[in-house]
């Protein structure tokens, strides 16, 4: 029995102190253990439902772009054919879902199809009006400021832009620097900038419709 009593007592000694409060701090941690757990639960169901709303976002938001999309390409076709007095244009949509462009196919009148790199400065730069136009055509502007946009035209080009220019300007108020004259003459005022001794700026007006009704 001494023996008994010898190893047990070694026994509990190699147990070291008893740490009374010990049960009760297992409690706490296991209470906290189960409060993490929930949170965990929470935070990927909230993840599960964030992910479901940005993919019906991101479904409706393509449908969208397209639908718009094929409205300014429409309204592109129709205002690049009245500027190039004919002719035929493509707005095409390259890439994949995430990593989308837009590439542009023309056929100015009397000539093949081919891409917008393959056109002259100024063919570009009527192609780059018409886009423009289009833009603001689908989004509507009540004032539009264009700084010598026609600059790189030449003639035949500016007459049938002056003329867009002029048809448009029921819509909104056209702002236009320019130093062609077609485009001058489809204004209802003219403002010039003169400089008639050395750093001296003068400004100049003529309202044209004023003239005209007499």
């Amino acid at each position: 029995k001494e023996d008994e009593l010898e190893k047990c007592t070694a026994a509990l000694s190699e147990l070291g102190e008893v740490k009374l409060y010990s049960i009760e701090q297992e409690k706490r941690l296991q209470e906290r253990m189960q409060f993490l757990q929930k949170q965990i639960e929470d935070l990927q169901k909230t993840t599960d439902e964030l992910k479901r709303l940005i993919s019906h976002l991101e479904k409706n938001m393509k449908e969208i772009f397209l639908e718009n999309f094929e409205k300014i390409k429409s309204s592109f076709s129709e205002i690049f054919f009245e500027l190039f007095g004919g002719g035929s244009c493509d707005l095409k949509l390259i890439g994949q879902d995430g990593e989308l462009g837009v590439d542009i196919d023309v056929k100015p009148p009397g000539k093949k199809l081919q891409n917008i790199n393959l056109l002259s400065g100024g063919e570009k730069a009527l192609v780059a009006i018409a886009l423009l136009f289009a833009f603001l055509t689908f989004k509507g502007s009540l004032l539009c400021i264009l700084d010598e946009i026609d600059s790189s035209l030449d003639e035949a080009n500016v007459q049938r832009f002056a003329q867009y220019i002029k048809n448009l300007n029921s819509q909104s108020q056209i702002i236009i620097v320019t130093h062609r004259k077609p485009t001058m003459e489809i204004a209802d005022i003219l403002y010039g900038v003169t400089m008639e001794e050395r750093g001296v700026s003068k400004v100049l007006s003529l309202n044209i419709e004023k003239i005209q009704k007499g």
